[in-house]
C-alpha cells in the first residue's frame, strides 16, 4: 500500500525545497541559463541536433571556477560565444587565461563571436567546424593507446 511521505514543517513552499542545491557556481549557471543571449539560444539549438552524431552538448557548464557556454564532455569540448567586448585587451587576456585553465582540464575550447553565430551563412560554419573537431576528439579519446 503507498504511503504519503509526512511533509516537512520546516521548509515552506514545495515539499523538496530542502534539497535545492546551495552550489554557488550551479546558481550561477542556472542564472546564465536563463538570461541567455540571442546567440546563445540560436547556436543551442544547433548543438541539441548534433546528437544524432554522438555528441551531448550542454549548456552554462560549470568548470573549476568558471562557467563555459557550452561543453561536450564526452569529446572533452568547450564552446565559447565572445561579444564585442571581447576585443578590448583586458578581456582577451582574462579570456586567455580562462582557456588556459580550461585546456589544463583537458577540454579544447573553440571561441566564436556571436556575430558568426546569428549570420545563418556563417552560423553554417561554426557548426561545420564544431562536428569536425568533435568528432576528430570522439576518435582519438576511443582509439587504442599502445
Amino acid at each position: 500500500m503507498w504511503r504519503k511521505m509526512p511533509r516537512n514543517p520546516n521548509v515552506r513552499g514545495r515539499p523538496d525545497a530542502s534539497l535545492k542545491n546551495t552550489n554557488p557556481s550551479i546558481s550561477r549557471a542556472r542564472s546564465l541559463r536563463a538570461d541567455a543571449t540571442l546567440a546563445e539560444r540560436i547556436l543551442w539549438a544547433d548543438l541539441r541536433r548534433l546528437r544524432s552524431h554522438g555528441l551531448y552538448f550542454r549548456r552554462q557548464v560549470p568548470i573549476g571556477r568558471y562557467t563555459a557556454d557550452f561543453a561536450c564532455h564526452n569529446a572533452r569540448l568547450v564552446i565559447e560565444l565572445d561579444g564585442s567586448q571581447h576585443t578590448e585587451a583586458e578581456a582577451a587576456i582574462l579570456d586567455e587565461k580562462r582557456s588556459a585553465f580550461i585546456n589544463s582540464e583537458g577540454y579544447q575550447v573553440l571561441r566564436f563571436f556571436n556575430q558568426e553565430v546569428t549570420q545563418p551563412w556563417e552560423r553554417e560554419l561554426v557548426v561545420s567546424l564544431i562536428v569536425d573537431v568533435a568528432t576528430s576528439r570522439l576518435r582519438k579519446t576511443a582509439a587504442p593507446t599502445r
